[in-house]
């Protein structure tokens, strides 16, 4: 089931583009042009507002749905007929729009709050196949792209934690053996293995940035891999949210055939970088062409244990750094736009 926060996010959005004069008559309404929503999430809603302690994303939310239903690229002041809210549903295929709510059967609408991620993937998805589609081969990818120092790494650990059940090679370790690990190295690593971790996660990260840009060697490919990370689609879609500080970000996403008729790639980089846990981070320099501006766009990829240290596969989360209104692909949308 979706969180409270999650269901205040993207339902009361829905619920600002129907005209109602404010919030409290939308969920008095409770509209039943707002699909897929039944009386007990309504309840939920109610109790929420009432309790007031979430009032700002209640507030910025049903703001988020009034503008984007006054503004031209969007509803141009028509009431909607249907609003489908798509709910905590698992997509049954890899899904390139973030999509949370679709209107009339045409405008989606991505609803971000508090969030920088653009994509939770698995490092093969990120650095094998370079986000093109979901990797089919899985398994470890500290000890595909370090193998020698990541065992090496692994067993400084297995003397740590004198655990003499655990198998010499790392390649071994099973879901018992994990959740042993996970147990013994709870928190921050150990004094002794925190320098070995950071010397093994710049390896990884090194060695992660180098497999990804070897894959997409061309201008062409760097740039296609631009477009995914940013989640540029064949269709546009619009970005209702806020940031980590909570001022509202609205925006339409590009498709790439927009992206390529408004900017031109200047040069994409991929690095590795020492930050205590594998982190690779990227950078993007195109050009406007209606001004000849140039733009930068930045964001990194943390690599990281999806359990805890040693338990679960390693995953890959690809964060935005600039901001989203200032990032080429991403149009910021107004009531007068």
């Amino acid at each position: 089931m979706a969180t409270v926060r999650t269901e205040i996010s993207e339902i009361v959005t829905g619920l600002g583009l129907f005209g109602y004069r404010d919030l409290d008559r939308a969920l008095a309404a409770r509209p039943r042009s707002i699909g897929n929503v039944d009386d007990r999430v309504f309840d939920r809603l109610d109790n929420a507002y009432a309790a007031k302690k979430h009032d700002e994303i209640f507030s910025t939310a049903y703001a988020n749905g009034e503008i984007f239903a006054r503004a031209n690229v969007g509803l141009r002041g028509r009431v909607p007929w249907l609003v489908e809210w798509k709910g905590p549903h698992r997509p049954p295929a890899y899904e390139q729009i973030p999509a949370d709510l679709r209107v009339d059967h045409v405008y989606l609408i991505s609803c971000k709050y508090g969030s920088d991620i653009l994509h939770n993937a698995s490092p093969w998805h990120v650095f094998d196949r370079a986000l093109a589609e979901r990797a089919r081969r899985g398994g470890d990818w500290f000890a595909e792209v370090a193998p020698e120092s990541f065992q090496e790494f692994y067993t400084e650990v297995r003397k740590h934690v004198t655990d003499l059940s655990l198998p010499a090679l790392v390649t071994a370790l099973d879901a018992d053996h994990r959740a042993a690990l996970r147990s013994a190295l709870k928190g921050r690593w150990p004094r002794s293995l925190r320098y070995d971790w950071e010397i093994v996660g710049f390896e990884i990260a090194r060695n992660s940035a180098s497999h990804l840009m070897e894959r997409t060697s061309t201008r062409r490919d760097r740039e296609e891999l631009l477009w995914r990370l940013l989640r540029l689609a064949a269709s546009p879609y619009f970005v209702l949210g806020a940031d980590r500080q909570g001022l509202p970000i609205r925006y339409r996403v590009l498709t790439p055939w927009d992206f390529r008729n408004r900017y031109r790639m200047r040069r994409f980089d991929m690095w590795g970088d020492h930050a205590g846990q594998p982190t690779v981070r990227w950078r993007a320099e195109v050009v406007d062409r209606e001004d000849s501006t140039p733009r930068t766009v930045e964001g990194h990829v943390e690599i990281r244990w999806s359990h805890g240290k040693f338990a679960g596969v390693p995953e890959a989360k690809i964060y935005l750094d600039t901001p989203h209104h200032d990032v080429a692909g991403y149009e910021p949308i107004n009531s007068s736009n």
